[in-house]
Formats: structure tokens, C-alpha cells, sequence
């Protein structure tokens, strides 16, 4: 998994996917960007910056102010892959976020996905 094309792809242009995948299931864009917060350390306005900016996921990650550090209780799979067995940082982040927002869109309690 070196360069993969997503570490390149603009965030914002995935961000409304994410939202949609969400809506679709009955949660909402404030209940992903909390996700997208409790994830990467960013704040509302951080975080419309970015989007404004249309940074890509490698810039993305690497400017988040802090990944939490519950991250490594993240467990599953995605993508056909055990996020906790990712080599590549860089992807398994990518794959951490994708893994809550799924966790999100299937009705997992925020207290679980949240990992408190």
C-alpha cells in the first residue's frame, strides 16, 4: 500500500460521501463531525479550513492537531483489511476514519465508537 491515489485525493471531495452514507442511515453531518473531531483534534472552524482549502488526505492527517490516542482500541475490519494490522500510518488512519464512519451509519452508540 505505498502511494495509494486516496493519500492524494481531496478530503472535502470524499466529505460529502461521508455525509451521505451517514443521512442515508438516519445520523446526521454534526454526529460525523464529531467523529471527524474525537479522530483528529480539529474544531469547527480548523476543519471548514481545511475543506476550504481542498487539502489532500496525506495533508489532511499530517496537519490534524492530535490523533487520539484511543485510537489503537480501533479494531475490525474495513476494506478487507484489520485496521489494526495497516503498515502504512498513513492508511490506517484513513482506514480508522472509515471504520467510525461505518461504525456510525450502522447505528453503533456514540459512547462505543467513541471508544469511552
Amino acid at each position: 500500500m505505498g502511494n495509494h491515489r486516496i493519500f492524494t485525493t481531496s478530503f472535502a471531495s470524499v466529505y460529502p460521501h461521508y455525509i451521505n452514507k451517514v443521512e442515508r442511515k438516519g445520523h446526521t453531518k454534526a454526529e460525523l463531525d464529531e467523529i471527524i473531531f474525537w479522530l483528529t483534534g480539529y474544531n469547527e472552524e480548523t476543519f471548514q479550513q481545511l475543506l476550504d482549502d481542498k487539502i489532500d488526505f496525506q495533508t489532511f492527517f499530517e496537519k490534524a492537531p492530535q490523533i487520539n490516542p484511543n485510537v489503537t482500541k480501533i479494531t475490525g475490519v474495513i476494506c478487507g483489511y484489520r485496521v489494526e494490522d495497516i503498515e502504512n500510518p498513513l492508511m490506517q488512519k484513513i482506514r480508522y476514519l472509515d471504520k467510525l464512519v461505518d461504525e456510525l451509519s450502522k447505528g453503533k452508540s456514540m459512547n462505543k465508537i467513541l471508544r469511552s
